[in-house]
This record gives C-alpha cells, sequence and structure tokens, in this order.
C-alpha cells in the first residue's frame, strides 16, 4: 500500500513553514505499514506532468491532500490532476476548509472520491486499510465521502486522539533543507486543543475544546532533535501553549535542566501569561510571544466572544517586556461592530502598544467555513463579498459592515503597509550607509535573500539551468556560483548581484551544494537533513 500526500501552493507572504499536519498524517501511515511520499508543492515547482512523472514511478493507491481556505482550489488542481493520471486511485482531502464544507468540496470537485473530517491521523490509516482490502468506507469514522448510491455524511464521530500516543511528526519525507534555505521556521506542538469560542476561528471545531497535553519529557526530546537541524528557530504551534501554567512551566523546566540553547516562538492569550510564567519562558529560549488581540474596542472584544479586554492586553506586554520577551499583536479588521471609530481605536491602540516595544500587524477578518462568524453572518451583521477562496488570505476585504466598506477596509491595511514598506526601506538604508549592523538589518536582508531564492525554487530555475560542462578544466566554488547566478539572471525579480548573494548565502551554509561529476557541475537544493 502506497500513499502519495500533497501539500498545495502556498505563497511565500503567508510565511510558510515546513507541513507539521500533514507529517504527523504520514508518520500514522508509516506506523501501519504503508510506504508514503510528500510531494511540497510549497518549496518545489508543480506542473501535471510532474505529477504524472511522480506517479507513474511511485505507483501510489491513495493520494491525499491537506489544505486551508486560501489555498483550496489548488488542493483540487492537483486532485483532477491525480485522477487523470489514474481514474481508479483513491483521492482524498483533509484540513479545516473541507472538513466544515465536505459535502459541498465533493459536490463540487468529482474527482474527489473521501473528505476527512477534523484530527486526520486515525483516520487516514483506516482508510487506507479499508482501500487496500476493498471494505467498505462507510466503516470508517469521521469521513464523508462519495458512496455509490451518492454522498455519504457521517459528522465527526471520532473521539480526540491521545497526543501522547501519536509517532514524532515524519520530517524526514518533508524538504526541510528548502525551508531552511529560505529561512523559514520549524513548527512544533506540545498539545492540542482550545477551549474558547472565537467567532471567527475554528480552532475550538476542528481539534476540540479540551486541551490535550504532550508529556513535557518527549516533548524536549523533539525539540533537542529539532535544535540540531539548524534552523534559525522553533515555533511551538500549539493554539494555546500557556492554557496551562504547570504545563508550561514543565516544558521550560526540563530545557533548563538539560541546558538546551533553542530560540523559540509561541502563541498565547494576554489572559493566561504571568510575571512567573513569562520569566520562566524567556529563561528557557522564548523570544516572542504572539498576542491575538483583534481589536482595541471593547464592545467588539465581546461580540467576538474574545473574552480579553484591552487593559489585560497593556497588562501582558508590561510581564513581556519586564521578562525580556518581545510581545507581538494582531488584529483583526472588519470584526461584527466594526465603525471608522472602533477602526481608528484599534488603529491608535496597535500605536500604543508599539511604543511599548510591541510588533503588530493587521489582517482583514476571512469567514472561512466553520466559523460561527460565517454560520450566523446576519446576526452579526456581516455582508460576506466572495466566496472565490483563493482570496481568504486575511489581507483583501471579503466582508462589509453596515458603516465600513471594502475600501474602507483595505484602505487601512495598506496605510499599514505602507508605513512598513517605509520602515524596511529606512533600515535598508541605514545599513547601506554604514549605521545598521547585519542583525540590525536582518529584516529587510532576510526578506531580500528568501524572495530571490523562493523565486528559484519555485520556478524551477535551479533544476533547468544549474548543470554545465566544466570543458577539462578547474572550476573555483566562486566561479560556480557566479556561473549560476549567469544562468539563472531573470528568473526572479532581483538583479544578478543580488541573486549571486542569495545564492552565496544559500550555498556558505549548505542549503545549495554544487555537485561534480563526468566533467559536469550540477547545483542542486538540499532537501534532506
Amino acid at each position: 500500500m502506497r500513499c502519495l500526500l500533497v501539500n498545495p501552493f502556498y505563497p511565500i507572504s503567508e510565511t510558510p513553514s515546513p507541513p507539521l499536519g500533514l507529517a504527523f498524517v504520514a508518520a500514522a501511515l508509516e506506523r501501519a505499514g504503508v510506504e508514503v511520499r510528500i510531494l511540497d508543492l510549497v518549496v518545489t515547482p508543480y506542473s501535471p506532468a510532474r505529477l504524472r512523472s511522480l506517479m507513474e514511478e511511485f505507483e501510489p493507491d491513495i493520494v491525499g491532500s491537506t489544505s486551508v481556505t486560501m489555498n483550496v482550489v489548488k488542493a483540487a488542481e492537483v486532485i483532477r490532476d491525480a485522477k487523470r493520471v489514474d481514474p481508479e486511485i483513491l483521492t482524498v482531502m483533509g484540513g479545516p476548509h473541507v472538513t466544515f464544507s465536505a459535502r459541498e468540496t465533493l459536490e463540487e470537485l468529482p474527482e474527489l472520491d473521501v473528505v476527512v473530517l477534523g484530527e486526520g491521523e486515525e483516520t487516514v490509516v483506516e482508510i487506507a486499510e479499508a482501500w487496500k482490502e476493498r471494505r467498505d468506507l462507510a466503516r470508517v469514522a469521521g469521513i464523508t465521502f462519495r458512496g455509490p448510491d451518492g454522498i455519504v455524511a457521517e459528522g465527526l464521530k471520532r473521539r480526540p486522539i491521545d497526543v501522547d500516543t501519536l509517532p514524532l511528526p515524519a520530517r524526514h519525507l518533508v524538504p526541510l533543507g528548502r525551508y531552511r534555505a529560505l529561512s523559514l521556521p520549524l513548527t512544533m506542538t506540545t498539545s492540542r486543543g482550545c477551549p474558547h469560542t472565537c467567532i471567527f476561528c475554528v480552532g475550538r471545531k476542528m481539534v476540540g475544546p479540551k486541551v490535550r497535553y504532550r508529556d513535557p519529557i518527549k516533548v524536549v526530546d523533539e525539540m533537542e532533535y529539532l535544535t540540531g537541524l539548524g534552523f534559525r528557530q522553533i515555533n511551538v504551534a500549539d493554539d494555546l501553549f500557556t492554557a496551562k501554567e504547570s504545563h508550561c512551566l514543565a516544558v521550560c523546566d526540563e530545557i533548563l535542566r538539560r541546558g538546551l540553547q533553542v530560540k523559540w516562538t509561541s502563541f498565547s492569550r494576554v489572559d493566561t501569561v504571568s510575571r512567573r510564567m513569562l520569566d520562566r519562558m524567556r529563561e528557557a529560549g522564548c523570544y516572542m510571544i504572539a498576542f491575538g488581540v483583534e481589536s482595541g474596542n471593547p464592545e467588539i472584544l465581546k461580540t467576538i466572544q474574545k473574552r480579553i479586554t484591552p487593559e489585560q492586553v497593556i497588562e501582558a506586554v508590561k510581564f513581556c517586556n519586564e521578562a525580556g520577551i518581545t510581545p507581538a499583536a494582531s488584529f483583526i479588521l472588519g470584526l461584527p461592530g466594526e465603525t471608522p471609530e472602533t477602526m481608528r481605536q484599534t488603529i491608535e491602540f496597535g500605536e500604543t502598544l508599539k511604543a511599548m516595544g510591541t510588533s503588530h500587524g493587521f489582517h482583514l477578518l476571512a469567514p472561512f467555513p466553520g466559523t460561527a462568524v460565517r454560520e450566523e453572518s446576519e446576526r452579526f451583521g456581516i455582508k460576506i463579498l466572495t466566496d472565490d477562496w483563493s482570496q481568504y488570505h486575511a489581507n483583501r476585504a471579503i466582508v462589509e459592515t453596515p458603516s465600513v466598506t471594502k475600501e474602507d477596509l483595505e484602505g487601512a491595511v495598506a496605510a499599514w503597509d505602507k508605513e512598513l514598506v517605509e520602515w524596511l526601506g529606512y533600515i535598508r538604508e541605514q545599513y547601506e550607509k554604514g549605521e545598521a549592523t547585519e542583525e540590525e538589518a536582518w529584516p529587510i536582508l532576510n526578506l531580500d535573500r528568501t524572495v530571490a531564492l523562493y523565486d528559484l525554487m519555485v520556478g524551477g530555475a535551479i533544476e533547468e539551468k544549474g548543470s554545465w560542462p566544466t570543458e577539462g578544466r578547474p572550476v573555483s566554488e566562486d566561479e560556480a556560483l557566479r556561473g549560476l547566478a549567469e544562468r539563472v539572471d531573470g528568473a526572479t525579480r532581483y538583479p544578478k548581484d543580488q541573486i549571486l548573494a542569495a545564492l552565496r548565502y544559500a550555498a556558505e551554509r549548505d542549503n545549495l551544494v554544487c555537485v561534480r561529476e563526468n566533467g559536469h557541475i550540477r547545483w542542486q537544493w538540499v532537501d534532506d537533513l
């Protein structure tokens, strides 16, 4: 039994990370004896011909894809292409979008056979076993599928998974080297579940209201392994790492007991942190905490069931500053009850936090399938403007309120983006004048390198143009790099000198290597770490 898992395209602007959920599913399948490959289209080029070649070589019995709302269209393209290659193959999709629009997705995508609902590890293993034995899929819990008489909706019937029983994610199947080359973070989890009921989020419905914790020893075992892979940081991607103080402190204490030097970040709520907790987190290597603040208006915070206050935000930021952790705040514009006045209030609150040393950013409300704000949009006074899922990336207005238009929302975000671009330009100018260090200029230098390398990756330029004959003469590493920069010139928006600098940066860190064989030079990305 063979299974090909697909991570569909996701733009670099969304700061992607190695596909953790897909790696968990892959690990569960491998433990069950299934041979698995992952096709990661976030960092590798895609074409129907490439998929055909891979399927003909690997001969999978199942092709499965994950997706979120903004890339479900890309995932559907891969499913269609897979069915064209092999009409008899079983096609499966999972992830938050299809979990809450399963029937609609199956109706709109006739090439799709099965939708996995919620947590997928145990469900996908049962699907594989049933398909291998040609058993009726109706006996598999937690799916909606295309039966002989039409769509069969089973609904969410599985119990939450005991997260301590899951194998470690199958990261060996993911091209980690490409993510490292792009200076993107690794992610890991210490728990699953979210006890909160924010109306714009599906986290609670997706993984359950009860938080399930992993053994802190296993957590730090994994963290210790990840520190050896050469990434700049690890993101602890729990919905709420600070949900339970004793768990948070136990993880930190184990990091400290081992003397592990690791740089990490986490997600939190302002009403779940204390000075004691933050001090321990900082001591254990946490340098940034992201808080979902959402709005500066108390009434909107009540409407969206956030159950926090601006005063609690200020207190949490002060605690972070005192502990030496950088606080980061995210806001959502266009929430129910939004008016020009509440928008101004939120933007000003962001400036207040900025003055306190908080990095912050603004997104626009995207009413994802499964969210209360979508399912009860009329009650919340929200007008949904489009169901073009590719626009659901939180940077474009998808809704309007009675007193705030699409133009109002996009104008507010554009103004903030302009300010950010000006700040980055200032940093670049200071660096070029020698008045800022490389570390201080890291945001802009890293952004340029990342985008240049990313363009080369997803465009396949290294694979297509990165090999040439040496004509029997020795070629130094520097000459080979310059030759590569010449050959891929035009494959990105950057001039040749910046491409060369990005390539050199990748090569110096062993993310890009030069192979010399049979009188040829061949450059290639390092996928496996």
